[in-house]
């Protein structure tokens, strides 16, 4: 009877599982699936949004945010409702399908009594002493197809989740200082493609700011996050967002999403 290699053949057994592993999903496959994400037609929700200073001083806003979609088109709108010294300020987006035309972009103050167009040059700059930049505000979960390539680069667990990790640089110079960073690192929940954590790098390859999305849940059968959080590692800055009071259901009027009713307020 021919003997059998009892090491050798446990060996095998262990190497099998490796060698026919799926391969993980390309950086591209990984946005696609974050952008087709169901958002439900439109949303409404409290913010309460919490920005904290190296020194520990804190300011508060407290704000009511809707967005829905018309076709292709997603529109936002952002109300302040406190404290007094920014009640009925407005900020409102409308995000294009058509890449090649740059979205609108528009901040009222009412100090001013004036809608101001935020230029496309713009959307890198920081959303009202927060710390994300107004693209990012208008992305909310999703990402750009266009400013960026990006690359699978390994898998992790974050919060217990099993996230793939892509690394995605802008597509060009310009493009990137548009933006302000050079590099954004992403750790992608591999079952309901939303990013737990995110790191971004500055134009001089400087760690700059880490965000993590935390309190995932649903809310009327959609996937929703209820806290976001950002700390900036170059000012000592960070950033609470936390939401509430979050309805999918509800009708949004069309007319909520127009400068009249940025100048009218809630």
């Amino acid at each position: 009877m021919k003997k059998i290699d009892i090491t050798a053949t446990l060996t095998l057994i262990l190497i099998m599982p490796m060698t026919f592993a799926a391969t993980l999903p390309s950086g591209d496959e990984i946005a696609n699936n974050i952008n087709a994400r169901d958002e439900g037609v439109s949303v409404s929700r409290m913010v309460v949004m919490e920005m904290t200073d190296k020194r520990g001083k804190q300011r508060i806003r407290k704000t009511r945010g809707f967005r829905k979609y018309f076709g292709d088109e997603k529109r936002t709108v952002i109300y302040y409702l406190t404290p007094k010294n920014v009640k009925d300020t407005a900020f409102m987006t409308y995000d294009y399908a058509d890449a090649s035309i740059d979205d609108d972009q528009w901040l009222y103050l009412p100090a001013m009594r004036k809608v101001r167009r935020i230029s496309a040059s713009d959307r890198g700059d920081y959303f009202l002493g927060t710390d994300f930049t107004y693209e990012e505000i208008k992305n909310e979960t999703r990402v750009s197809i266009e400013d960026y390539t990006r690359k699978t680069i390994g898998e992790a667990i974050i919060d217990g989740h099993r996230t793939f990790i892509i690394e995605s640089t802008p597509v060009d110079k310009a493009t990137a200082k548009e933006l302000g960073y050079s590099k954004v690192k992403q750790w992608i929940d591999a079952k309901i493609w939303m990013a737990r954590k995110t790191e971004f790098t500055s134009l001089r390859n400087k760690r700059l700011k880490t965000t993590y999305t935390r309190e995932i849940k649903q809310v009327q059968g959609i996937w929703t996050a209820h806290l976001l959080t950002v700390e900036n590692h170059k000012t000592g800055h960070s950033t609470k967002f936390s939401f509430s009071e979050v309805d999918y259901q509800t009708p949004i009027s069309d007319d909520l999403f127009t400068a009249r009713a940025m100048r009218r307020g809630l």
